[in-house]
Formats: C-alpha cells, structure tokens, sequence
C-alpha cells in the first residue's frame, strides 16, 4: 500500500511546488516562477501531478497535451522519497491523462548530462531519440 496521493495542482500548490523543485529537481527552467506555473495550470488544468505524502510535495510532473503531442517535463523526486515508486506512479498517472485525452505518444524533456533521469525514463520503456534536437528560442 502507497503512503502518499497523486492529485492535479492548483493555484494554492504553485509556491510549494516552485519551492520543491529548486530542492528535487534538475535544472531550471524559463518558466520555473509563479506566473509561468500559473499560465500552466490556467492553460492545461490538469498538466501539473503532484504526489503528496503527509501533506508534502513527494514528487511532481507536468504531463501537457496540447491536442497534438503529449509532452512530459518536470518529473522530480525528493531526494529522500526515491526509489519508493512515486516517480513510477507519477508516470502511470501521466500516461493515464494522455490516453484518456486521445494522445498516442509521450516525448519526455530530458537533460543531458543526468544519467540518473536517462535510467528512470529507460526503465519506464523510453527511449532517447538520437535524429531530433531541441531548437529554442527566448521570447
């Protein structure tokens, strides 16, 4: 039996949620502030998952489906919660809302240079794909 919840986060989760990413998960991004969570969840309500364990975020990740692609970001875990399986039932829950939505296939932001991301994803039946790179440009 799980000791913790999976449930969609609200407004009142964003300062939590920014608090526990500076702590859990790798890397920052663009959007990692208060109006950018906002827009998110405003925009795809039901994007951002947070697993909860007494009342603490445990673990999060934002499974967007913008009607065309099913895209994952943010899959972190507290340091201190890893390898109990939330990251595992994060997942789950974010493959459930794609293919509740009609999606067909989830593409995963990984960074580079974290191996321990690399062997979460592959263990999750991901694979890296080699011939596509991420072109970006700042707004």
């Amino acid at each position: 039996m799980n000791d913790f919840s999976i449930r969609c986060a609200t407004l009142p989760d964003i300062g939590a949620v920014l608090r526990f990413w500076r702590l859990a998960a790798e890397g920052t991004s663009v959007s990692d502030d208060h109006d950018g969570v906002a827009r998110l969840l405003s925009t795809d309500p039901g994007a951002l998952l947070v697993a909860e364990r007494d009342g603490i975020v445990a673990g999060t990740v934002i499974a967007g489906f913008d009607g065309w692609r099913c895209s994952l970001y943010r899959l972190a875990v507290r340091p201190d919660c890893r390898r109990q399986g939330i990251g595992t039932a994060l997942l789950d829950a974010a493959e459930q809302r794609f293919a509740t939505l009609g999606g067909r296939r989830g593409d995963a932001m990984v960074l580079e240079d974290n191996e321990r991301a690399h062997r979460t994803w592959t263990a999750a039946g991901y694979h890296r794909e080699d011939h596509w790179r991420r072109w970006v440009k700042p707004l």
